[in-house]
């Protein structure tokens, strides 16, 4: 046998091996595969394919969404909330899913009309005893918008530039509640089983608090019963990367008024000799908070949970650029130096915040009045372990003990208007897993964990009267603009969102049977 011919043998030899070794891998991948709900490459793939193939239809259909004008605050635009309820209705019963709107009986006085507040939508696909059950949860009301607020497009005709939809509603909180539907609806179109049970709660007044949403929890208990995680995706990532929220800070809303005289007074015929009103308030607010940021209300960080140096660190691995944070909204600089001390003050520490002030004149040009009263807006933000009732109770006390100093004979009243409790709960439950695993697979990365600085107090009404697994899966960019004028979402987000969710039904599946398995 010539050498030549040797080297050919052995080659056939090495290549036939390895053609034996490819196929025994490709069977057992398979094997594994159809072993559980986790999908082929090429099932993903129809699926993600699917979605770029129609992404131009769930833009159109974000649009039409967005040209409804449901701002839940203004009762004259009731109807419009109450019409964008019936649009969501119907295309979730589309996808086969039953729905019910079920009605808050709440009415506003406005006028001489009684105005009813919208009804709150259930619906569920599926139920099937094997496959989990997640319930998913989102608004389709909106903050107030109008053009000559400062926006370059008509809020309410989405506009799409470089890649951005403008539009009020685009990020929050019209987008999320779609790319869920959208991932079902790929589901349907392309045949393929979803892995889960699907529920839907979408509310339309969680821009004005929620009214009615607890009342209906409560009476509507068997709903939830058979629910095995809920999910809300009703805010956004704190920078480029994708991100997992595990906790927000609650909220107390709070006015403080002082009422002097009877009506307003001419400044030059009793400015000198009286005790102004505004003059109090304005000390009563300054005596609030230090130019660092620390709130001056005696106790007020009693109840926080000391930091310790393994928490710390976890916020030096978080992506966040303060230099485009700052830019992004315009300002010269921080408090904070540093990035993770930033971050501790926006998720990890109560702040206050003042927000304005009513009753003084705020017109163009100058009016020498002493206004007869006026009353200051401000609210805490609150953290885990602070309680609403006794942040009530020191913001009180502390504001009657500074007034008492002025020997003002003005009267002083202090309420509290608002108060929602902090919510964390933890990144290790399977839901996360299920998550960080889909958008490893959809954006190719792992995501950052964080929590949130602002207030969603659905997620405590869920976590307290469902006792659910839950958590926050958001899809908008830390520059939507939410609530703001400009208020974007960009394209990619809304259709990687769409790919996330849907990735997301197979990676929970696989992880509920196999803990299932695991616990027998």
């Amino acid at each position: 046998m010539s050498v030549s011919s040797a080297h050919s043998d052995q080659r056939h030899l090495v290549i036939g091996v390895l053609q034996i070794f490819t196929f025994c891998m490709i069977m057992t991948s398979f094997g594994a595969e159809a072993s559980g709900p986790s999908p082929s490459t090429d099932v993903l793939n129809q699926i993600f394919q699917y979605i770029d193939l129609h992404q131009d239809d769930f833009v159109e259909i974000l649009k039409e969404w967005v040209a409804v004008q449901s701002e839940s605050s203004d009762p004259e635009l009731r109807n419009e909330v109450i019409r964008m309820m019936g649009i969501a209705a119907k295309r979730i019963q589309a996808l086969g899913a039953t729905a019910e709107l079920v009605d808050p009986n709440i009415t506003e006085l406005i006028g001489d009309r009684q105005v009813p507040e919208p009804p709150v939508l259930l619906a569920k696909l599926g139920n099937a005893p094997e496959k989990p059950t997640v319930c998913f949860y989102g608004h389709v009301d909106v903050q107030p918008a109008k053009k000559e607020d400062g926006w370059s497009t008509d809020p309410y005709n989405m506009t799409e530039v470089n890649g951005n939809l403008y539009g009020r509603g685009t990020s929050d909180d019209k987008s999320p509640v779609l790319a869920w539907i959208n991932a079902v609806e790929t589901f349907n179109m392309l045949k393929q089983d979803i892995p889960v049970n699907i529920k839907f709660i979408i509310e339309g007044m969680e821009e004005s608090g929620s009214h009615g949403l607890e009342e209906i929890i409560k009476e509507q208990s068997h709903f939830f019963s058979d629910i095995d995680y809920i999910v809300i995706s009703d805010n956004s990532w704190i920078s480029r990367k994708p991100a997992l929220t595990y906790g927000s800070r609650g909220n107390a809303d709070f006015t403080v008024e002082v009422k002097g005289s009877e009506r307003d007074l001419h400044s030059g015929s009793y400015g000198g000799i009286m005790h102004e009103a505004m003059s109090d308030l304005i000390a009563l607010l300054d005596s609030l908070v230090d130019p660092t940021g620390r709130i001056l209300i005696p106790g007020m960080y009693d109840n926080v949970a000391p930091l310790t140096e393994e928490e710390r660190q976890l916020y030096d691995n978080i992506e966040f650029d303060l230099e485009e944070h700052k830019n992004n909204i315009g300002v010269k600089k921080f408090i904070q130096s540093t990035k993770a001390e930033a971050l501790l003050h926006l998720w990890r520490y109560p702040s206050l915040s003042i927000h304005g002030i009513e009753g003084a004149f705020y017109g163009p040009g100058l009016k020498t009045v002493i206004p007869a009263k006026v009353i200051g807006k401000f609210s805490v933000r609150l953290v885990p372990n602070m309680n609403v009732s006794v942040v009530e109770e020191k913001v009180t006390k502390h504001l009657e003990d500074v007034f008492a100093k002025r020997n003002s004979p003005n009267r002083l009243t202090v309420t509290m208007l608002f108060g929602s409790l902090a919510w964390v709960t933890d990144v290790k439950e399977l839901q996360y897993e299920a998550a960080r695993r889909a958008i490893v697979k959809v954006f190719g990365v792992d995501p950052d964990l964080i929590r949130d600085g602002s207030t969603i107090p659905i997620a405590t009404t869920f976590q307290t009267l469902t006792q659910k697994k839950m958590m926050m899966l958001p899809i908008g960019g830390a520059d939507d603009g939410e609530h703001s004028q400009n208020e974007k979402i960009s394209r990619d987000n809304y259709i990687k969102g769409t790919k996330l969710f849907a990735a997301f039904f197979f990676e929970l599946a696989d992880l509920h049977q196999k803990t299932k398995k695991d616990s027998k």
